[in-house]
């Protein structure tokens, strides 16, 4: 008798442990970064902000709807994580990154 309840008791925790598991939210983001500020250098391949990541400065033109972050408003520095991919747009200078997911830290 006393074993049974101790399995029942051992089954019902390890539900919960991963019930616990599979509704947390995923942090697993590629990179942290930095978002410095604006870049306001008048040419066709400037503007957006520069962020820093891993010590590259990279420019983003914009943030996926959303992030809740408004980079308009924001108090430079922005410490943030991130999952982005570079891109290229036929420019040489700094490189341009897409910003597919990111959380102000």
């Amino acid at each position: 008798m006393l074993y049974s309840i101790n399995m029942k008791a051992t089954r019902i925790l390890l539900l919960f442990l991963l019930i616990i598991a599979c509704n947390k939210e995923k942090n697993d983001y590629m990179s942290v970064g930095t978002i410095t500020g604006s870049d306001y250098r008048m040419c066709m391949c400037c503007g957006g902000w520069y962020i820093n990541i891993d010590e590259v400065i990279y420019l983003i033109d914009s943030l996926p709807a959303e992030s809740n972050i408004d980079l308009a408003t924001e108090t430079f520095p922005v410490t943030v994580k991130l999952d982005w991919k570079l891109i290229s747009n036929g420019c040489s200078g700094f490189n341009r990154i897409t910003v597919l997911k990111i959380k102000k830290l």
